[in-house]
C-alpha cells in the first residue's frame, strides 16, 4: 500500500522508498528509513500527509507518498 491510502490515525512501518536520490537522503537525515515506523496524523484530499516520525512531525506533498510503500506494523 501507498503512503497516500493510508487512513488517519493508522501506524504503518517504511518498507521501500522510490524516490530521487536527493530526496531519499534529506528524508534519512530526518530519520525516515526502510523499517521506521510512521504514525499518520492527517491526511488532504490532495494527497499530502502530515505524518509523526520518531517524535518529529514531517508533511510530505503526494508525489512523494505515492512513491513510499508502506506496511502494518
Amino acid at each position: 500500500m501507498k503512503l497516500n491510502e493510508v487512513e488517519m490515525g493508522a501506524c504503518v512501518r517504511v518498507q521501500q522508498m522510490n524516490l530521487p536520490k536527493a530526496t531519499m537522503m534529506r528524508l534519512k537525515a530526518l530519520g525516515m528509513t526502510t523499517g521506521t515506523s510512521l504514525h499518520i496524523l492527517n491526511r488532504w484530499k490532495s494527497g499530502s500527509v502530515i505524518l509523526s516520525v520518531r517524535g518529529t512531525r514531517l508533511a510530505l506533498g503526494s508525489a512523494i507518498c505515492k512513491e513510499i510503500e508502506v506496511g502494518d506494523e
